[in-house]
């Protein structure tokens, strides 16, 4: 069995994942928007290219037990030599048990109906307006985190979901003028109803997660993240998979990619950049509540809502409004407020652990 991670390796794994999940949670909103308005129309092609690249944590899944592997040959060689004994090398292909399986099973079928709804929003609504409503998981993570994983708030915590979750409001105050030209009212309206759904739906995967972890009554490593990762990307693949199928998307991408005002050749690079961006927020999202928690993970989330905001205006010619200076700066001081308190805990638990 893969030891448990030290503390050292865990604040490294933390700062890995917040790489990933920085990258995803920035690129994935802005490369799905791409394609959308460079002619793509397929929103079940949009939902399946956030957990379609899952074959990519196959890689480190591979190379950790072939480490096992060897780790265990090791002791096998050493009990023979001691004992006398024919041990077998008994390495655990796989670490999850079934109970760990099934629970990922099913956040992976709640998490093909998530990608729809926040595809479906990126597809009617401009970058800001849906990236504001996704970023309001948080008020939701919080509330789903404080009733199934008992999250204890502190005083800097409250102040930082405050802050965000305003800086998100301030940023709602510009929103009625974003309807994208040739959008209806209808559609605009239900992008915005489905991408709030997702926020809410996605605000209850996190805590799960955790919740998962706590439950597991097995030791969680690194390793049996992935796998959790693994198969809970797979089943959201297979959801919109059959939403594919049934909508008749696959046969309609050799025709859209030809009339893609970018190119065919290109249309293809943004189909499989989107993939891989946005294997990279779900890797991040779950290694970071597997490394620090649900919340932090939603916190992380929402701290980004200003520089997706910053790149839309970069690459898409969308207006930053006062409203939009205000939220990254009541985002950035929510942002530091938090990790201040993480700080002053972390401290005050050292000091305690001294005095004992």
């Amino acid at each position: 069995m893969e030891p448990k991670v030290n503390s050292k390796m865990k604040k490294f794994l933390l700062v890995m994942n917040c790489i990933f999940l920085a990258i995803g949670n920035c690129g994935g909103p802005l490369i799905s928007r791409l394609y959308f308005i460079k002619g793509g129309k397929r929103i079940w092609l949009s939902s399946w290219l956030q957990t379609s690249a899952w074959p990519i944590i196959l890689i480190p899944l591979a190379i950790s037990y072939f480490n096992r592997c060897k780790s265990q040959g090791k002791i096998s060689t050493t009990v023979e030599n001691n004992n006398n004994n024919d041990n077998n090398n008994n390495t655990k292909f796989i670490l999850m048990t079934p109970r760990i399986f099934i629970a990922a099973v099913g956040m992976g079928i709640l998490s093909g109906i998530d990608n729809y709804l926040s595809a479906y929003g990126v597809a009617k609504l401009p970058v800001s307006t849906s990236a504001l409503l996704i970023a309001s998981q948080l008020a939701f993570t919080a509330g789903f985190a404080f009733l199934l994983v008992k999250q204890k708030f502190s005083a800097y915590s409250i102040n930082s979901i405050y802050l965000l979750t305003l800086g998100a409001v301030v940023l709602a105050l510009h929103a009625k003028s974003d309807r994208p030209k040739g959008e209806s009212k209808k559609e605009y309206i239900l992008g915005f109803v489905l991408t709030l759904g997702a926020a809410a739906l996605y605000g209850l995967i996190l805590p799960l997660f955790e919740l998962l972890y706590k439950k597991a009554k097995q030791t969680i490593t690194y390793t049996l993240v992935l796998e959790i990762q693994a198969v809970y990307c797979f089943f959201a693949t297979v959801v919109c998979t059959i939403g594919m199928i049934i909508n008749k998307d696959f046969q309609a991408m050799s025709r859209e990619a030809k009339a893609f005002e970018l190119g065919e050749g290109r249309y293809y690079i943004v189909i499989v950049w989107s993939a891989i961006i946005w294997q990279c927020f779900f890797l991040g999202a779950i290694g970071v509540v597997y490394s620090s928690s649900s919340l932090v993970s939603a916190i992380l989330i929402t701290v980004l809502l200003p520089v997706t905001e910053v790149l839309a205006v970069i690459f898409y010619g969308e207006k930053f409004t006062a409203e939009k200076g205000v939220s990254l700066a009541l985002s950035m001081w929510g942002f530091i407020s938090y990790f201040y308190g993480d700080i002053k805990a972390s401290k005050k638990t050292e000091n305690q652990s001294t005095d004992d």
